[in-house]
């Protein structure tokens, strides 16, 4: 049964601090105002010892739960005189009564030991040289619980990224005193989240990787490590002139960084580069890094609230793999979802307006979240009684197309069925299928379709996700296909299957769908920090995209080569939607090879690792895709 709660409002019974702060010279002070700091260092069992930061109420007439957030991103700021301006997963949290606890994780910032980007589980551990995230964790927990003062013996985690994953790996072989656990916009698997996309290569995060793969050998309070200068504000242009992965050794050559001429072309001081160059296909190393398939035995006792955001461009496949797995194999645990309208952890911003990218969703959002579901979700579970009746739903989820939230009993809902829409003749998209035709187009190696048609630099990308894609429905190399408007609303509620039938006169191929709302020609402009070129009347808005590296299609760890001009299947899963098209919008798909540059370049020809491929490997090839390829959509009854 679906439940409309745009006007619902909670009140909770919480312990709330004293609010009168001393806010003089406009500076915010109530963190110091009501929180004493300590830094101290806890040893793990194999005799590493993490730096830690605890926030402690002063008023000690009561015991608090502790809250916990493990990153790789620094406790800073550091000395004990010296506070952070907001703790806590929100303003509201922070001002209720909660022990706040941030840690650097090991072989981070002031942490010893060594850095593993997504260290994998050891479920079997031997010894106590056997350690992952889930013993620090544990560790930790059990330090905290033992030697921090005024605490009720209860423990929650929670965190946004790369902390979303500690806080999933917090629920793996959990410490008894863990009772909620958040993970929020959490990596699953490096192959499919962030810097890999079915096994493409997101070349939009190539200067993220220094900020993981510096070696450091002791630790630090200031940054070790530097983000790539491409010296322009045109990476489009920069990567296209780059040419070949390969060519970007050099940025990573940290020894010899002011004369690369020094040293051997595939020899780099990176460790996490150098781990991209070495396991291009889904291998062992990728498949234990991967957290997804150790949530199989949650225990109950941990409550999990996952969080993620419907146009978050660099953790979309984490929180919903997270969520199902975890409902899947403990069904006696409590585990929700939380989905809203929101880039990468926008959940966590004060700003009242809801804008992503140019797309306008509504006003308090994220502020309706914090107080009403994150707050709620770990006042019930670390201060009150606890049990499954948090008053909370199963799955709170946003349509971005009605933008209105829902509650549902399950995700995806109970009353949902499996639609097949066909790509027909005459860039039509129909529910009849009709006599096979095919549609053919050049891919340009030369000329890639550019994922956005802003000219720009990003550290990572984000605006892309709700880009009106007008400019790219316009290219003879984006093949479109769209249905006549529509007479009464379609809302998609779940996943969706590109069932694509292709053939390429090349040997490999990317393959892109979109799905994209075709706003009516009447649409007035709801944004006044829309850019100046665009209008609403006729807004493309990207729903869902992805993409599919052709050779991967079969396997993403035994890659294997097109036969050219051959009929062949490419099946891509789109991750899940929760939008409604409403009357008088059109549905359109948009279908291409290129996509650029946030996802490195196919040569177009097989090749066994595209990070040693060579110039003459690229080539310009023709792609067609034939009109018995469909898309299977779930729809809301």
């Amino acid at each position: 049964m679906l439940l409309l709660i745009s006007s619902l409002f909670f009140t909770s019974c919480t312990k709330t601090l004293n609010t009168n702060s001393n806010e003089s010279n406009g500076k915010d002070s109530y963190v110091q105002d009501h929180f004493s700091k300590k830094e101290l260092t806890i040893e793990m069992r194999d005799g590493i010892k993490l730096h830690t930061t605890v926030y402690s109420p002063k008023d000690t007439s009561i015991s608090y739960p502790i809250l916990l957030l493990r990153t790789p991103y620094s406790c800073k700021p550091y000395g004990e005189s010296n506070y952070r301006s907001r703790i806590g997963p929100n303003k509201y949290m922070m001002k209720q009564g909660y022990i706040i606890v941030y840690q650097d994780v090991r072989g981070r910032w002031m942490s010893e030991g060594t850095y593993d980007n997504m260290r994998a589980y050891i479920p079997n551990k031997r010894s106590e040289k056997d350690i992952d995230e889930s013993s620090d964790t544990y560790d930790t927990i059990d330090w905290l619980v033992k030697n921090v003062a005024n605490n009720n013996g209860k423990v929650g985690t929670w965190g946004i990224s790369y902390p979303g994953f500690y806080a999933t790996y917090s629920a793996i072989d959990a410490h008894p005193a863990l009772k909620a656990a958040s993970p929020q916009a959490c990596i699953g698997d490096f192959f499919f989240d962030d810097f890999h996309h079915n096994g493409a290569y997101l070349l939009s995060y190539f200067r993220a990787t220094a900020l993981f793969g510096t070696p450091k050998d002791q630790p630090v309070d200031t940054a070790w490590y530097k983000i790539p200068d491409l010296k322009t504000e045109d990476q489009y242009q920069f990567f296209l002139d780059a040419g070949p992965l390969s060519n970007l050794n050099k940025y990573f050559q940290y020894k010899t960084v002011d004369n690369p001429g020094l040293r051997k072309e595939d020899l780099v001081d990176d460790f996490f580069w150098q781990e991209l160059i070495d396991h291009p296909n889904y291998d062992s190393v990728w498949q234990k890094k991967g957290i997804i398939q150790h949530l199989k035995d949650i225990k109950p006792s941990v409550a999990t609230m996952v969080v993620g955001g419907w146009f978050d461009a660099e953790d979309l496949y984490g929180p919903l793999e997270t969520y199902k797995t975890i409902e899947a194999h403990n069904p006696g645990n409590y585990n929700t979802l939380v989905f809203g309208p929101w880039s990468h952890g926008a959940w966590a911003s004060s700003k009242t307006k809801n804008i992503v990218g140019n797309y306008y969703f509504g006003d308090s959002i994220s502020d309706f979240f914090q107080q009403e579901i994150e707050s709620r979700f770990f006042q019930h579970f670390l201060k009150d009684g606890g049990d499954h009746n948090s008053g909370l739903p199963e799955a709170y989820v946003f349509d971005s197309g009605k933008k209105t939230w829902h509650t549902f009993n399950s995700w995806p809902p109970e009353n949902v069925s499996r639609k097949e829409w066909y790509l027909s003749e005459n860039q039509n998209l129909s529910t009849n299928k009709g006599p096979e035709q095919k549609v053919s187009f050049i891919s340009d190696i030369k000329r890639p379709v550019p994922y956005s048609e802003d000219i720009k630099t990003v550290f990572t990308p984000r605006k892309y996700m709700t880009d009106d894609q007008r400019f790219a429905a316009r290219r003879p190399d984006v093949l479109v296909f769209e249905t006549e408007i529509l007479e009464e609303e379609l809302t998609l509620a779940g996943d969706i299957l590109a069932k694509l039938i292709v053939a390429t006169t090349g040997t490999d191929a990317d393959w892109i769908v979109k799905v994209i709302d075709v706003h009516p020609a009447d649409t007035k402009n709801n944004n006044k920090d829309l850019q100046n070129h665009l209008k609403m009347s006729n807004y493309h808005l990207m729903v869902r995209s992805e993409v599919m590296r052709g050779k991967f299609r079969n396997s993403f760890s035994q890659p294997e080569p097109f036969t050219p001009n051959k009929k062949t299947s490419v099946n891509i899963k789109l991750q899940d939607v929760f939008h409604t098209f409403k009357k008088g919008h059109k549905l359109q798909i948009q279908v291409q090879s290129t996509w650029f540059p946030l996802i490195d370049l196919n040569p177009q020809t097989y090749v066994d690792n595209i990070f040693k491929a060579k110039e003459s490997d690229f080539k310009t090839q023709t792609h067609s895709v034939f009109t018995s390829s469909s898309i299977e959509l779930t729809v809301l009854e």
